[in-house]
């Protein structure tokens, strides 16, 4: 059941341009390596995402337990589970790319100093070099309702398991309520990849789109990297964005962000770029944001 929620929700097909937002030290770590960082989702910006999705669970679960739920035990433990494996569980890992390369609260968050730009990747490039790794594409769903009605099926989907679960030999014979931590155990991959996707209302204008990784359930086997953040170690794993051994990456589009030396940098990124073979099909454009010092 959770298995065709999650299927649905990943088989939307960008159909525009998907622009990524980076500095230029980004810029020149993802031409150098060939690869975008794709950041556990844990430690992305908007780092209440998941407790987003958490806060979700937890008010659909007060509602129904206040209307009268005949398992409440069930539906405690499911929100418990849910509010420590938020931290402690397993890791997915998701690279951003917005439908809008000119957004003034991206340039915002990105530009320092004048050092931003976005880089415009024509979408069926992106699904190629993702199904080449098994990543997934997904769109971000903003709508409250919408996001509401996903966790009512969510926790349908656990209620349904717990119809079918059958207590181990520790639990038989105790007298202690049962344990359902083996069935939340079954849907966590899935949660994982919903929530990976579900953003605060506020986001909305971002318009965002996800490279979502496999779930890595063990750290030290797989090929996890760290950087550093802006106040801890961020673990993260690198996207491949070239689909063919040896060729350069393609970009189809790129916009310069504000800054206060507009010829200039554009002529340096002109040639950084073709320095290195690439040759957007659509041309730098400069954002037309009027440059100010902060």
């Amino acid at each position: 059941m959770i298995q065709d929620i999650t299927s649905k929700l990943y088989a939307d097909i960008p159909q525009e341009r998907l622009y990524h937002y980076t500095s230029f030290t980004g810029l020149l770590g993802i031409v150098g390596t060939g690869a975008l960082w794709a950041s556990d989702i844990r430690y992305m910006n908007d780092s209440a995402e998941l407790k987003h999705t958490a806060d979700l669970i937890r008010m659909e679960i007060t509602r129904r337990i206040a209307a009268g739920h005949a398992k409440p035990d069930l539906l405690n433990q499911f929100l418990d589970w849910v509010t420590h494996r938020i931290t402690n569980g397993h890791m997915l890992f998701a690279s951003s790319f917005r439908s809008n390369g000119n957004l003034l609260s991206q340039w915002r968050g990105y530009s320092r100093l004048g050092k931003g730009v976005s880089l415009g990747f024509n979408p069926d490039s992106i699904l190629r070099c993702a199904r080449q790794q098994s990543f997934q594409i997904g769109k971000c769903i903003y709508s409250r309702k919408r996001q509401e009605r996903l966790i009512a099926r969510i926790i349908d989907a656990v209620e349904a398991l717990a119809e079918a679960h059958v207590p181990d030999s520790t639990e038989r014979g105790t007298g202690a309520a049962p344990s359902y931590h083996s069935i939340f155990q079954l849907i966590e991959s899935d949660l994982l990849r919903i929530a990976a996707i579900l953003k605060h209302p506020s986001f909305r204008e971002e318009e965002e789109w996800r490279v979502v990784s496999p779930v890595i359930t063990d750290y030290v086997k797989a090929p996890v990297l760290f950087r550093e953040g802006a106040s801890m170690l961020v673990p993260y794993i690198e996207f491949n964005l070239i689909a063919k051994t040896g060729s350069p990456i393609e970009l189809e589009h790129l916009f310069l962000g504000p800054t206060p030396n507009i010829t200039i940098s554009m002529n340096s990124l002109t040639m950084f770029l073709a320095k290195n073979s690439i040759r957007p099909d659509k041309g730098i454009s400069y954002c037309q944001i009027p440059y100010r010092a902060r």
